[in-house]
């Protein structure tokens, strides 16, 4: 299975596409700047926030100076609590690992809840061609797969869209009213969602964090989507990349404050789970947890020093909101599903074809991007990408 990019003749078509369209234009400054402030706002009350930044700093490098301790130590853990832990060198093994999950559970509809790591290895259209359905539930997954769109954004994925955009989509697929009432359009992708919910063979969801010392999945969201996907379903299946580790269970108190903050401008996001394996007598839950562990180019960039600190990223989704080449030509000019300084890094990264290898380099603040959820030191030159040196703050 090969992954989809685009050439930097096509980076520079779909960047001047962007730019010429005052819709998308005015879509994607509202909503940055919204989250740019609301984060400058969230940030302001938290006292010691930059002390904050570097003890998380200081924890992603213990996990990935440690990495094969951790890792054991998570599949340990969830192993001794009846969860079963598989290991996905590539985006075909990811992909095949949970194809042979859903065949084993006669799973012909599969309830998905939002995650970057299944958009990177093209999970939607390798079920699809097994016979196997699988829905977005959460609501800007669930507009962009109506639209066949790739995420415009790692936190808001239909970013690029406005409120107009969805009523027109949902009344074309959905042959639902014409509104632009966000409460109405989100009850309709409700009432959609929750029969899908109800029938569905199996749930899959991303996670935010990994307790090595648990061996739990941590995941948060805002609407409630994921409790359904890993709860509902006989059987759940996380599909993480293996950069996702904590050592410990207090040390989510360091991320929590952190990525809630950083990436919508909340305290805390409105639901956070705690998945620790499969039911237990007395408890709810699936029958069966399985979490697949990705690694697709993450032991490459380990193993590179000077790439290194860009798996310390918890895709707080802040560095797109405040850079200005991001709010000029938007997600999807970067041609993969990792946009914005962060996408700009990992890209050749996790994505190895040649079109990988040329990204958006011109920048005009080049050290904005230095803004994210897990302090950084210095980013590395890479070369063409200068504009990824972030020596300072701004």
């Amino acid at each position: 299975m090969a992954n989809k990019g685009v050439y930097s003749n096509e980076v520079h078509e779909l960047g001047n596409k962007t730019l010429a369209d005052a819709h998308l234009q005015e879509a994607y400054r509202s909503s940055t700047l919204r989250l740019y402030t609301h984060r400058l706002e969230a940030i302001a009350e938290v006292p010691g926030w930059e002390r904050l930044r570097e003890r998380a700093q200081e924890l992603k490098r213990q996990v990935m100076e440690h990495l094969d301790f951790y890792l054991g130590q998570f599949a340990d853990n969830l192993e001794r609590r009846g969860g079963k832990v598989h290991w996905a060198a590539t985006a075909e093994d990811a992909c095949r690992i949970v194809l042979e999950i859903a065949q084993q559970c006669g799973a012909r509809e599969i309830v998905k809840a939002k995650s970057m790591v299944g958009e990177e290895v093209e999970l939607n259209p390798a079920l699809e061609a097994r016979g196997i359905r699988a829905f977005e539930t959460d609501l800007g997954e669930f507009i962009i797969q109506l639209a066949g769109h790739r995420p415009a954004h790692i936190v808001a994925p239909a970013i690029h869209m406005t409120r107009h955009d969805v009523s027109d989509l949902f009344a074309t697929h959905l042959h639902s009213e014409r509104t632009e009432v966000p409460e109405r359009l989100t009850a309709i992708a409700r009432q959609v969602l929750r029969e899908r919910f109800a029938r569905a063979g199996m749930g899959m969801s991303g996670g935010n964090f990994l307790v090595a010392e648990t061996g739990t999945v941590v995941v948060v969201e805002n609407e409630g989507n994921i409790r359904f996907c890993t709860t509902a379903p006989r059987v759940h299946v996380a599909l993480v990349g293996i950069e996702k580790l904590i050592p410990r269970f207090a040390d989510l108190g360091v991320f929590l404050r952190l990525l809630g903050r950083s990436g919508t401008g909340q305290k805390l996001t409105t639901y956070t789970s705690f998945l620790t394996g499969p039911r237990r007598p007395g408890e709810d839950g699936p029958d069966e947890m399985h979490v697949v562990l990705v690694d697709n180019g993450r032991v490459d960039t380990l193993a590179d020093p000077k790439m290194r600190e860009a798996l310390f990223c918890i895709r707080c989704g802040a560095c797109l909101n405040t850079c200005p080449v991001y709010r000029k030509i938007g997600g999807h000019a970067y041609g993969w599903v990792y946009s914005g300084p962060i996408g700009a890094l990992i890209t050749p990264q996790f994505f190895a074809e040649p079109a990988a290898k040329f990204v958006p380099s011109k920048s005009i603040s080049p050290t904005s991007c230095f803004i994210c959820g897990v302090r950084r030191s210095k980013w590395p030159l890479h070369p063409g990408r200068k504009a990824l040196s972030c020596a300072r703050r701004p």
